[in-house]
């Protein structure tokens, strides 16, 4: 296949359904880890479509929603320190302990929404008497293009630029929902784009610690449903092994020139995720020779704990444990004009997909 639409051909998700009915004899449980797999899911009524035995639960694979509460906090107190925050539209209005970016910009703090942390560069170029803060938030996928604004902003002598770092990792998660005690995931559709950047080997630890299937997969419903073949056939023969149904874009080794610009400036260290707590060696850490774009190091914020609102159930959620129609606030008092937590306000939070998208079916 040649072509985006080839990848949205109903005859053709038909046909992989009716495999994966064929297939499947008795209940699996799997987890998709990304957020932008959860809403094609539920956007495209696969989940409808899938047979009873089949249960898809929904990993924590949304940046904004596993970045945790102290961080949001941070940024707060760094407006009100004067300080410029920069920021992807979707961590505006994420709940802090408190309040939101949103809230905080209501206030008189000094919120700017960009497309790219090089769009901050160019703002702290234009106004060195204003120091300037990106947000830099993500997965593997959006850390090449955060250390690329630290070098270029090394080049450019940039004293008045720094960045706010919550990166974490995915391989790490996937354990920490495994060793879970409440662990039900039998099976992994894993992020594509995440491996576009850092390859494949990264799973196979997984696989052969755990003995259960990782799927790497796309974002349409074909790629979905087809990895969901896979890893069910997987299961259904009692096998565990790494398989690349995204193959088109996923390559074993990666984007090497992309791994060594984030190695050049990150390390990887313990990361607290939101609702999920502390896992150790999950996330970026910006190096020590780049301390002076370092925010935390140079406004000297000290690491903390804010509590979570215990109305949210989004640890839940982001573990596979329940689903955001479980959670008895869902539609009522949380919704996306009043969140109680991240997952119904990201573009790739669960909770947002079944808001927007759970009566919706699969345009034939």
């Amino acid at each position: 296949m040649k072509y985006l639409g080839e990848y949205r051909d109903a005859e053709l998700v038909g046909q992989l359904m009716e495999k994966i009915k064929n297939t499947v004899t008795r209940p699996w449980v799997i987890m998709e880890i990304c957020g932008g797999q959860t809403h094609s899911l539920v956007k495209n009524g696969i989940l409808d479509l899938l047979p009873p035995e089949i249960t898809m639960v929904h990993g924590p694979g949304c940046p904004v929603c596993v970045t945790p509460v102290a961080m949001i906090d941070q940024a707060v107190l760094l407006l009100e320190k004067g300080v410029t925050i920069c920021s992807f539209g979707d961590m505006l209005r994420v709940p802090g302990s408190e309040k939101s970016l949103l809230k905080a910009k209501s206030e008189g703090g000094d919120v700017r929404i960009v497309y790219s942390p090089l769009d901050a560069i160019k703002m702290a170029r234009k106004a060195p008497e204003k120091e300037f803060v990106f947000f830099a938030v993500g997965f593997e996928t959006t850390a090449p293009a955060n250390a690329l604004s630290v070098i270029q902003a090394d080049k450019l002598g940039l004293n008045n630029y720094s960045i706010l770092t919550s990166h974490v990792l995915v391989p790490p998660a996937m354990g920490a929902i495994l060793d879970d005690p409440e662990n039900k995931v039998q099976g992994f559709l894993a992020a594509g784009h995440v491996c576009t950047i850092m390859g494949t080997e990264e799973y196979n630890p997984l696989v052969n610690k755990y003995k259960i299937p990782v799927v790497i997969t796309g974002f349409e419903p074909v790629d979905l449903c087809h990895g969901i073949l896979m890893t069910i056939t997987q299961l259904e023969k009692g096998e565990a092994r790494l398989e690349n149904q995204y193959s088109r874009v996923v390559k074993p080794f990666g984007n090497p020139a992309a791994r060594k610009v984030v190695q050049s400036v990150f390390e990887t260290g313990d990361r607290e995720w939101r609702g999920i707590g502390t896992i150790p060696m999950s996330g970026y850490i910006v190096r020590p020779g780049f301390a002076q774009f370092d925010a935390e190091r140079k406004y000297g914020l000290a690491p903390a704990r804010s509590k979570e609102n215990p109305e949210c159930i989004a640890g839940d959620i982001l573990r596979g444990i329940r689903k955001p129609d479980q959670c008895p606030h869902f539609g009522k008092k949380c919704n996306p004009e009043n969140p109680l937590g991240a997952p119904m306000v990201s573009t790739e939070g669960a909770c947002a997909a079944y808001f927007n998208y759970s009566h919706q079916t699969m345009a034939s």
